[in-house]
């Protein structure tokens, strides 16, 4: 389910740069003096203007909505967060108590015994 909505975010992220960057601005006006005034033909006697702003409302709603759902998704899953919490150690291979927690120098804290498998390091 979330890598379909994955999938879905990313296709409408990129129709809504695309629909975005076909509109023109509001000085474009002059530059239908020009010959494009063409897209009145296409989208009707309004002009373009009118149904790409419809689409691009449609996509930013439907980009919102699918973000919000994402992040619902994110926070309430049940897997572990971290990859290290995933990994099953086999009955036996615990590390020893206090082992890796050496100070400087090899020496462990005080009240702490370094683990019986490891040799003395000179100092």
């Amino acid at each position: 389910m979330e890598t379909v909505l994955l999938i879905l975010q990313v296709l409408v992220a990129v129709a809504l740069i695309g629909i975005i960057l076909i509109q023109h601005g509001k000085g474009a006006d002059a530059g239908a003096a020009f010959g494009s005034g063409a897209s009145a033909t296409v989208f009707g006697a309004r002009g373009a203007s009118s149904f790409l702003s419809k689409t691009t409302a449609v996509l930013a709603a439907v980009f919102l909505a699918n973000s919000l759902l994402l992040s619902y998704l994110a926070a309430h899953r049940e897997q572990p967060g971290s990859i290290m919490e995933q990994v099953q150690v086999p009955a036996g291979t615990q590390p020893a108590a206090g082992a890796g927690q050496e100070g400087p120098g090899g020496k462990a804290p005080a009240g702490q015994t370094r683990p019986a498998d490891l040799p003395e390091v000179p100092e």
